[in-house]
C-alpha cells in the first residue's frame, strides 16, 4: 500500500509563445489543461487504469509565467475512496537562466477510475500515511471528499438546469464546437482539460470586450461535472458578466452539452472565473463600472460577492503556504 510520497508524478513543460497572451504570459486554460493531465497521469497509475476528472477544487494564480520560462508540475494522490482518488497538484515556474523559482498554483482534484465503457470500477490499493505530516494531508483530503459528496448530491436535479438567462443579462457571449477525436481522453470521452480550455477562452473574451483591454485569469473557482461529453457532441458555453471590483471582474459560464443525434442537452457543469484586468506595464488597472439592473444579474452579483469573501479567505491559507514553503 503506498504512501502519499511514493504517487508522486512530474511533468516538465516549456511555455511556447503560442501558449501566451500579449503581454507574454502563460494563459490560465493552458495551464489549467496540463494540472488536469497531470493529475490524471497520477490517479492512473495508482489506480491502474484509466480516470477521469469528476471536480476540482479552486484554482488560485499566485503568479504569472512568462515565454520561456520551464513549468514544473508535481502531482500525488492524498486520498482514495471506493472508485475515487483525491489528488494535490503543485505548479511551479522555473527562470532557466537563473533557476529561480516561483509558486504558480496549489490545487486538488478528485478523479474517478472507469472502466472500457466510461462506468465506475473499484480501486484495489490504498493510501497508507508514512508519516505524520502525511496524515495531515490525508484527513484533509479525506474531509474535502465528504465535503464534495454533499455538494454532488443534486446532481440530477443539475443536469437538467438549462434554461436561457441570456435576455437578462447586459454581458453575455455564447460560443459551440463539435467534440472531435482529438478533443478524446480516452475512447469517445472529451478530455476535460480540453474543456476548460474552452471555456477560459469563451470566459476571456467576454471579460476583454468589456474592459476593452488585456486580462489575465486570476482564480477558478469549484468546478463540479455533472455528465460526460463524448466525441461528436456539440458543447455549447453560456458566458455573462456576475461582478466588477476595482480591478478584476467574474464571469460565469454553464457549459451544455447536446447530442446532435436525439437533440437532447444537459447541463454538464458550471464555472465561475476571475479576471485581473493588466495594463501594458504588467500592473492592475481599473475596469469599468457596472451597475446589476435585473432580477438575475442582481441575483449573480450577490452569489458572486459571497465567492469573493470566500477567494479572499482561501489566498491567506494560500499566502501562508508560500511563506511555510511546504513539500512532501
Amino acid at each position: 500500500m503506498p504512501g502519499i510520497k511514493e504517487t508522486l508524478t512530474q511533468m516538465v513543460q516549456f511555455v511556447f509563445p503560442e501558449y501566451a497572451n500579449p503581454l507574454g504570459t502563460l494563459h490560465g486554460g493552458r495551464l489549467m489543461n496540463w494540472i488536469m493531465i497531470v493529475g490524471g497521469l497520477a490517479a492512473s497509475r495508482v489506480a491502474k487504469g484509466v480516470t477521469v476528472l469528476g471536480a476540482t477544487d479552486s484554482i488560485d494564480f499566485f503568479n504569472p509565467v512568462k515565454v520561456g520560462e520551464i513549468v514544473i508540475l508535481d502531482s500525488w494522490v492524498e486520498y482514495i475512496g471506493k472508485s475515487s482518488l483525491e489528488v494535490g497538484v503543485r505548479v511551479y515556474s522555473e527562470n532557466p537562466q537563473t533557476g529561480e523559482r516561483k509558486l504558480t498554483t496549489i490545487s486538488h482534484l478528485a478523479y474517478v477510475a472507469v472502466d472500457s465503457d466510461g462506468r465506475p470500477r473499484v480501486i484495489k490499493d490504498c493510501i497508507v500515511p508514512a508519516n505524520e505530516k502525511e496524515e495531515v494531508i490525508y484527513i484533509e483530503a479525506k474531509k474535502r471528499k465528504e465535503e464534495r459528496v454533499i455538494r454532488l448530491m443534486q446532481k440530477e436535479e443539475k443536469l437538467g438546469l438549462i434554461e436561457d438567462e441570456g435576455p437578462e443579462l447586459s454581458w453575455k457571449l455564447e460560443t459551440l464546437r463539435v467534440v472531435l477525436p482529438e478533443d478524446a481522453l480516452f475512447g469517445n470521452l472529451m478530455s476535460v482539460g480540453k474543456l476548460m480550455m474552452d471555456v477560459d477562452e469563451t470566459a476571456a473574451i467576454l471579460a476583454a470586450r468589456f474592459v476593452r483591454g488585456i486580462i489575465v485569469t486570476g482564480s477558478v473557482d469549484n468546478l463540479c461535472f455533472f455528465s460526460p461529453i463524448r466525441v461528436g457532441d456539440v458543447v455549447i458555453l453560456k458566458a455573462g458578466l456576475n461582478y466588477v471590483g476595482s480591478t478584476s471582474l467574474e464571469i460565469g459560464i454553464k457549459v451544455i452539452s447536446e447530442n446532435l443525434r436525439t437533440g437532447e442537452q444537459r447541463h454538464t457543469g458550471s464555472a465561475f472565473l476571475t479576471f485581473v484586468h493588466i495594463g501594458e506595464d504588467g500592473r492592475p488597472r481599473s475596469v469599468p463600472s457596472f451597475t446589476p439592473s435585473t432580477k438575475t444579474e442582481i441575483k449573480h452579483w450577490r452569489e458572486a460577492e459571497e465567492r469573493k469573501k470566500k477567494r479572499a479567505e482561501r489566498l491567506m491559507y494560500a499566502k501562508k503556504l508560500l511563506e511555510e514553503a511546504l513539500t512532501l
